[in-house]
């Protein structure tokens, strides 16, 4: 498909599957979600604007830093016109992903030092577990992963009554 002087040239959809890295069924599911366009030729095959490769990129790295596509495709559908994002946008839409950037980090953090610690022991159960969980104290502050939502090893401890 020739593109005219001033048009920015395209890309069958495997040329931009070897350039960007990226499968070709990569390439067509981002396109069923929203956070691609093709164009399609006289025999109904799949191209793609060179400055794609630029998008595709974008995706990559914000798949990277933990974003959803959901996420990702808010993003994409902030800039004007369904554009590439330029260096401008990343700088704007990477600041704005600072604070869920951060609580991933966080979460991520604690998850490093509570299993440190639980791996030590060798029991694996938090039921069981007598150093973060003695006689199954988190199950009195409800279902689910307790110290996951917000309550903390040393709460349950000090409920706990003194063996005397």
């Amino acid at each position: 498909m020739p593109a005219k002087a001033n048009e920015d040239p395209s890309l069958p959809i495997g040329e931009l599957a070897k350039r960007s890295g990226m499968a070709a069924s990569a390439l067509r599911f981002y396109e069923q979600q929203g956070l691609l366009g093709s164009l399609r030729n006289a025999a109904g095959r799949r191209h793609y604007r060179r400055s794609d490769l630029r998008r595709v990129a974008f995706i990559r790295a914000a798949q990277t830093v933990g974003l959803s596509l959901e996420q990702i495709k808010a993003a994409l559908g902030s800039l004007p016109d369904s554009r590439t994002p330029t260096p401008a946008d990343w700088e704007r839409l990477s600041r704005a992903w600072r604070p869920l950037l951060d609580q991933k980090i966080q979460a991520m953090t604690q998850l490093r030092d509570q299993l440190s610690a639980c791996i030590g022991c060798g029991c694996l159960s938090l039921k069981k577990c007598a150093l973060y969980n003695p006689k199954d104290g988190a199950a009195k502050h409800g279902s689910g992963a307790r110290y996951w939502l917000g309550d903390s090893a040393s709460t349950v401890m000090a409920e706990q009554p003194g063996d005397d």
